[in-house]
């Protein structure tokens, strides 16, 4: 056993298999144009490749510390922001949201119809902080997701008073105060489905920590962490590192979607989408994981306590029962069968109905195809990197988890 695999448990020549699963499958046949790679257990980096181009009209190969649009994987940093405020006390999970946002008493609950015709009835419940972490508060993305086919009569009042759209410059307040005069899908905490409802804890955190959430993710968790590279925009002096996005056209070649010269990413966003705004690179992205691991602290500076983490990625869908069960709308960043959903992440309820390895792992991934996994069980963090859209594309999770845990060899 070579010294590596003693530090880590992890057999080095089978992890060697990701190398060759990438390059045989992806990089040679031009299905991304490249990828990072990182996979770290008991705190020791175990496997760490660049792949491919970053830029492939610039002729540019992917750098170690490239910059890639992480998108939704925005959402469990935001979730671990709010989280922050919860340990200080400002709120309780099973608590209204309504208690810092007086708009949200007035919602309605849809029941049928659409435009005059909508018949509505008030919710059963106020939406508490655990429902807008869990995606359990009855909010949609107003139909702007990928893939979505039929929209549903409620999405029409998201774009008619322009929530979250492009060029928004509303405050976080005012973005709330819309949310508040758009009827609920379903009744809060009845159901699941991907949603604003990591852009409303984002607000939140602005709202109740009266600092700018760019502002206080730095100070709580970018600075101490060394996120370095990790922001809701692209420095001028790092727009050299960073990568561009594609998207795989009818033809099934790579075609360019978003040009890192002229990215709405390499301007300052008047509003900051605490859901998908975020940009930063895979080392970034590992020490956050590796915070996770750790149970809340990492080199002496503790973001959350261990308890608090433990019951974010506890299963907080009614009844203990999986997305299979409780979620609507045909989008997410996982699969449904098997998996639960806690506090801003997804976690393996019932590895026999993923059909994968790994059993209490918890996790998330980002539109552009981006994935990340912590297994507090096996003591392991594991980041994927590319820029490839939609993320439903390729099942890059479950190919990488079979190469990943079959290299455990302790």
């Amino acid at each position: 056993m070579d010294a590596q695999s003693q530090w880590t448990g992890l057999d080095a020549g089978r992890l060697e298999r990701i190398t060759d699963h990438i390059e045989r499958n992806y990089i040679g046949p031009a299905k991304i144009a490249g990828c990072q790679v990182a996979v770290a257990r008991h705190g020791h980096i175990a496997y760490l490749k660049s792949f491919g181009m970053m830029d492939i009209e610039r002729n540019k190969p992917t750098r170690d510390d490239t910059i890639y649009r992480i998108y939704s994987m925005t959402k469990p940093i935001t979730s671990v922001a709010l989280m922050t405020l919860y340990e200080q006390g400002y709120f309780q999970l099973n608590d209204p949201v309504s208690r810092y946002v007086p708009s949200w008493k007035n919602h309605r609950v849809w029941v049928s119809g659409e435009g005059a015709d909508m018949i509505t009835e008030a919710p059963g419940r106020p939406i508490t902080f655990r429902d807008v972490l869990s995606h359990m508060a009855g909010l949609t993305y107003g139909g702007g997701l990928p893939g979505v086919g039929v929209q549903h009569p409620i999405d029409n009042i998201y774009r008619t008073l322009r929530i979250r759209s492009s060029g928004t410059t509303d405050t976080m307040m005012e973005f709330m105060d819309k949310l508040a005069q758009v009827p609920l899908r379903y009744q809060p905490g009845q159901a699941w489905m991907y949603s604003l409802a990591t852009d409303v804890c984002g607000a939140l955190v602005e709202i109740i920590s009266g600092k700018p959430l760019a502002q206080y993710l730095q100070d709580v968790i970018f600075g101490p962490l060394g996120m370095v590279d990790t922001a809701f925009y692209v420095a001028a002096d790092k727009q050299d590192r960073f990568a561009a996005n594609y998207e795989r056209g009818p033809d099934k070649k790579l075609k360019l979607l978003d040009d890192p010269a002229t990215s709405s990413f390499i301007k300052e966003p008047a509003f900051k989408s605490g859901g998908g705004g975020l940009t930063g690179t895979t080392a970034d992205y590992m020490r956050f994981c590796e915070m996770l691991r750790r149970g809340g602290e990492l080199d002496g500076h503790r973001i959350l306590g261990p308890r608090t983490l433990e019951i974010m990625h506890m299963n907080h869908l009614p009844g203990g029962k999986d997305l299979t069960q409780v979620a609507i709308g045909g989008f997410s960043e996982t699969a449904n069968e098997g998996v639960g959903f806690g506090l801003g992440f997804a976690s393996t309820m019932d590895q026999v109905a993923t059909g994968g390895l790994g059993t209490g792992d918890y996790y998330w991934g980002g539109a552009a195809s981006t994935i990340f996994w912590v297994d507090p069980k096996e003591d392991l963090t594991m980041v994927f990197m590319t820029q490839l859209m939609p993320s439903g594309t390729f099942n890059f999770r479950g190919q990488l988890k079979s190469l990943v845990y079959s290299a455990i060899i302790d």
